[in-house]
């Protein structure tokens, strides 16, 4: 028994994890986590709250402005194309975390600047469709959409829009300032002289879960 015990406390006190995944990469899954169960619990109250109104805004009808010269209604084009950068932004991101991989501070600058091009992008998108909706009336408390059979829908709709759509905009904000964080210190050789880029790949799952994130985000607002 006694050698028995020796064995395994030497195997803990090596400083591995368990599971062989680094401890802040773990932390990180830890945090995503936790997030997601945040995320959770607002679309499911979303949906409960959706699903048991008899009717509801037609989301083709709400959303479907676009930010050009002069006026043009294509139902869910602005949000597709939202959709589509966050989208991209994660491609460049799996792009830098390779490129870190791979110790080469160049393409890790230069894909790290795509992202954050393509976070700001959004957040600039999500602001000017927020700006849209407060001029049509839309905001905390007032919802100046009729519901899809005619009638006057309730608070509900533009509550739960701004909230949950804030919440996420919140974290995508976050995202871009810990990638530009992250590009400062690649800029600077941090991680050449650390000899590993970890950070970036940390970075990259925070950046790939509010991507995730930001689908169901879709489906459930701009789509149903």
């Amino acid at each position: 028994m006694a050698q028995v015990a020796t064995a395994n406390s030497g195997m803990w006190s090596g400083g591995k994890s368990p599971f062989k995944v680094e401890y802040g990469k773990l932390m990180m899954w830890y945090f995503l986590m936790s997030d997601a169960f945040t995320f959770g619990a607002f679309l499911i109250s979303y949906g409960t709250i959706r699903f048991s109104t008899n009717s509801w805004p037609d989301p083709n009808e709400v959303f479907k402005s676009f930010p050009v010269v002069g006026h043009m209604d294509i139902p869910l084009a602005f949000v597709s194309l939202m959709t589509f950068i966050l989208i991209m932004s994660s491609v460049t991101m799996v792009l830098a975390v390779g490129a870190g991989h791979e110790n080469n501070r160049k393409e890790v600058l230069k894909w790290l600047g795509w992202t954050i091009l393509g976070g700001a992008a959004f957040l600039g998108c999500q602001a000017w469709e927020w700006t849209h909706l407060y001029h049509q009336g839309a905001w905390w408390g007032r919802n100046p959409f009729l519901n899809i059979d005619g009638t006057q829908a309730s608070t509900n709709f533009s509550n739960f829009f701004f909230t949950i759509t804030g919440f996420h905009g919140f974290h995508v904000l976050s995202g871009v300032v810990i990638n530009i964080v992250m590009f400062i210190m690649t800029w600077k050789g941090v991680f050449d002289r650390r000899g590993h880029y970890l950070m970036i790949e940390k970075a990259g799952l925070y950046w790939h879960f509010v991507d995730l994130v930001w689908v169901f985000v879709f489906t459930c607002f701009y789509l149903f």
